[in-house]
């Protein structure tokens, strides 16, 4: 009791000011991992550590601890390596941190009518059992995803939008690629996902819109032609089986910074009921 007396007396502010640092370090860093699949590697990485030091500290195994000395330079390259898509996620995030969201009101409601088009035109979709890959750009460009299919720019519509699908049309194998609420391109090409799926169900359309989603922020909307349902893909996570109109507010909730400003910045940590949902109840 004395020494932890003696202990504290001795912290100067900035020791605190320190602990403080680091302590915010830490948990940005498992912030900006949460829900991926790094956590699962990161909980690894941890628990290896720790086995580690007892074996090379504690029970004082000279020939053990030199090897995980000489091992450790290879394990710090690896890491990067390993979590380079967080970590680039991650870059991104800070990135765009702190930028100002300038979208005028009309720009608001072109995106708002936007969303609406791409909820009704699901709905027909769906019910013809037509397949269907809508991407979304958010703050991440996917212009490098543009380049792959053929350059539109045209106001988006459900009429349009269920067109480009048609079997008989050209264009409908490939992504739709929606930026500030108008199409931008047809066709498109985007990275598959390699994560394991459960449901064997899941085709093409679904890992690709995986794989955009965990290469960018944007958000995918895919329509099953075999079942004829609805799936809505972010962060590499998905969720399935969603009807037009909640589809729309699912959408909504993802730009809700966008479409209301106001509420946003003045909403200080409570998620909204939709986004909160896409998060914590998706299915890998």
């Amino acid at each position: 009791m004395l020494d932890l007396l003696w202990t504290l007396q001795r912290i100067r502010w900035v020791d605190l000011v320190d602990i403080t640092l680091v302590a915010a370090i830490f948990f940005g860093i498992l912030y900006l991992v949460r829900g991926t699949r790094a956590v699962s590697l990161l909980r690894g990485i941890i628990l290896l550590i720790i086995l580690l030091a007892l074996l090379s500290t504690v029970f004082r195994l000279r020939a053990f601890g030199w090897l995980v000395e000489r091992a450790l330079p290879a394990l710090l390259v690896a890491v990067p390596v390993i979590f380079q898509p967080e970590l680039r996620r991650a870059l991104e995030r800070l990135g765009r941190a702190g930028r100002l969201l300038t979208r005028s009101a009309g720009q608001r409601a072109v995106l708002s009518r936007s969303l609406s088009a791409v909820a009704e035109a699901c709905r027909v979709l769906a019910r013809r059992r037509i397949g269907a890959l809508i991407v979304l750009e958010r703050e991440t460009g996917l212009q490098e995803y543009v380049e792959t299919g053929v350059t539109l720019d045209a106001e988006t519509s459900p009429e349009l939008l269920i067109a480009l699908f048609d079997p008989h049309v050209a264009l409908h194998d490939g992504a739709v690629i929606l930026r500030d609420g108008r199409i931008v391109a047809a066709a498109c090409v985007l990275p598959l996902s390699t994560a394991f799926l459960e449901d064997r169900r899941l085709g093409l359309r679904h890992r690709a819109a995986l794989g955009v989603t965990e290469e960018t922020d944007a958000v995918a909307v895919v329509v099953s032609e075999e079942r004829g349902s609805i799936s809505v893909a972010h962060n590499g996570r998905i969720i399935r089986d969603l009807d037009p109109d909640r589809l729309e507010r699912v959408l909504r909730a993802f730009y809700q910074n966008v479409l209301e400003p106001r509420r946003f910045w003045r909403k200080e940590s409570k998620e909204s009921e939709e986004s909160k949902e896409s998060k914590e109840s998706a299915i890998h």
